[in-house]
């Protein structure tokens, strides 16, 4: 069936990604019209064993009663399991997966910090130990995912786009691929790599979704209709979010702005109710694990309620917005260049298509290297992971009083932030800097995974950086009315994170996931006014990352509308 498929579409296997070179407006009308004869021949047959079932009612005593109890008992059976129990089952199922995927992502990297806090005395072995092992997990999970389902490859959102638009990619939505995606993107996040998972759990979710209506398809009802699947995919998307971040409202918006041109509002409470079940079983499971108290958000802030910022500083807000849009623009730029220049070298293409793993692994080693602590790393926070560094990044606390290193206020993980050579400011640049283009250099990696949460550190850098500069010029705070009122670093970053993903991705809905992901909305009017700036000038600089026509993929009509990597 892959090869099918494959040769239907014109499918080409390339270095980093699979490329489609047929016109998929085409495809669709020829697998429209091949599913119409199919639909035609089937209904025939139904009828004709229907006429042969009443036939044998008839020589009963009880027919009518015998078909009235059946045709009840299916009415009942597809009405009460028709979308409630597909939802608890695909939420729950979900749950359980990105709970499993990040516990098992937390192992593989407290391993990678307890190999290097073990030679401690020998820093060339804590170099091959630091460097070693994520090339290990990020070559695992490249040849796993070739050898099994190349398909899994990336995020899997342009795929999900075209499939919601009436297209039909089967491989995509296959057991195969389920299982290549879900360890491939665990080993490609457990190596420490600047990668992300919301885009590829919106691929897992509808894997799932899929899956599991043929399930249900055994039980007759709905199920049996191809056509009430993709009801049930554009469900899935938003299960994908709302089990990644515990936002289920953002999650649904997020999922509506990223796959649908078009959004049938009597799918809204199906994503809602699915969403919402996932996170809430998803932040269970975290309390049951003893990883939280009680249910709360994922990256949970404390500013203060009464008085979050000052009107004086909505301009500093804003300008964080117009430069997020630039950056966001650039980002999208830099990826779609460096997959562009490796396929436009033809020798270099053919060596590495030969050597498929060597790619994965150079890129792997090369941000490693950069990243270790005891050398360049130190200078931009190497040691910390993704959640770490966002958790130290919302902190509210100010970390520098005039940006000097004896004035540094740490606690924990902040300390990496501390370096006795050159102070907070300089550590931010470098961070930002240094992340960016390792990101964008990454996430052309041919393993499952996304950008959004990488961007979105990045985004919380850049808000922390303009934030602890706030605090520098104002160190006695902001006086309005013969009140002090201090800058909260923390709330610039949360405003920056928004802001830049909502760049990358051309999207409006991460402001919604940022108020889900810190548990608050004091910080709504900035949130609200950088993500719509920066909107406005990436929309106006480059396409979406979303949209960037890089596998081969269009819509029905033949648009390109997709890109290999997006998503978290």
């Amino acid at each position: 069936m892959a090869g099918d498929d494959q040769r239907a579409l014109q499918y080409e296997q390339t270095l980093m990604y699979g490329r489609y070179t047929q016109e998929l407006g085409a495809y669709a009308k020829e697998e429209a019209a091949r599913l119409r004869e199919e639909g035609g021949w089937r209904r025939s047959v139904k009828d004709h064993s229907r006429s042969l079932e009443l036939l044998e009612y008839d020589r009963g005593r009880c027919a009518k009663c015998r078909i009235c109890t059946v045709r009840c008992q299916k009415f009942l059976i597809s009405r009460v399991g028709e979308d409630w129990i597909f939802l608890i089952l695909l939420g729950l199922f979900m749950a359980l997966v990105s709970w499993v995927v990040d516990f098992a992502i937390a192992i593989c990297l407290q391993a990678q910090k307890w190999m290097y806090g073990g030679l401690e005395s020998n820093v060339f072995l804590q170099y091959l130990a630091w460097v070693t092992y994520p090339v290990v997990l990020i070559t695992f999970s490249a040849g796993f995912t070739q050898i099994l389902a190349p398909q899994a490859v990336g995020s899997g959102i342009p795929e999900m786009k075209t499939i919601l638009r009436g297209v039909v990619l089967k491989e995509y939505l296959t057991f195969k691929t389920f299982v290549a995606k879900v360890i491939g993107l665990t080993c490609a996040l457990g190596s420490g790599m600047p990668l992300g998972k919301e885009g590829p759990f919106v691929h897992i979710a509808s894997l799932c979704a899929a899956l599991l209506s043929k399930f249900m398809s055994l039980f007759g009802g709905i199920y049996e209709n191809e056509s009430r699947n993709i009801e049930m995919l554009a469900a899935a998307c938003a299960v994908g979010v709302g089990c990644c971040f515990a936002a289920p409202i953002g999650g649904v918006l997020f999922s509506i702005e990223v796959t649908s041109t078009f959004f049938a509002v009597r799918n809204y409470w199906r994503g809602f109710f699915a969403a919402t079940f996932s996170a809430f079983i998803f932040r269970v499971l975290a309390v049951w694990n003893r990883d939280e108290e009680t249910i709360t958000a994922l990256f949970k802030t404390r500013f203060r309620l009464d008085f979050p910022f000052d009107l004086q500083e909505l301009p500093a807000f804003a300008v964080i917005g117009i430069a997020s849009g630039f950056g966001g623009a650039l980002f999208v730029y830099l990826n779609r260049l460096i997959v562009q220049f490796i396929r436009k070298q033809k020798t270099i293409n053919k060596f590495l298509m030969k050597k498929r793993l060597l790619y994965p692994a150079l890129v792997t080693l090369l941000v490693s290297t950069l990243t270790f602590p005891p050398g360049f790393g130190q200078f931009m926070a190497g040691k910390l992971t993704q959640k770490e560094s966002l958790v130290t990044l919302l902190d509210n606390r100010t970390w520098a009083k005039q940006g000097i290193a004896e004035g540094f206020d740490y606690i924990g993980n902040s300390q990496a932030w501390n370096h006795p050579q050159v102070n907070v400011f300089v550590t931010l640049v470098l961070f930002i800097v240094m992340k960016f283009w390792m990101s964008a250099l990454a996430t052309t990696i041919p393993v499952p995974c996304g950008a959004f949460m990488p961007v979105f550190v990045i985004g919380a850098a850049f808000g922390r950086l303009v934030g602890e500069s706030m605090a520098a010029w104002f160190p006695d705070g902001i006086h309005s009315d013969g009140t002090i009122y201090p800058i909260v670093p923390g709330g610039y970053a949360v405003v920056g994170a928004a802001a830049l993903s909502g760049a990358v991705t051309h999207t409006v809905s991460t402001a919604v996931i940022v108020f889900e992901l810190t548990g608050q909305i004091s910080h709504i009017l900035p949130v609200m006014i950088a993500v719509i700036l920066a909107n406005a000038v990436a929309q106006s600089l480059q396409p979406s990352g979303l949209v960037v026509p890089l596998a081969g993929l269009g819509t029905s009509e033949g648009a390109s509308s997709s890109s290999c990597w997006v998503g978290d």
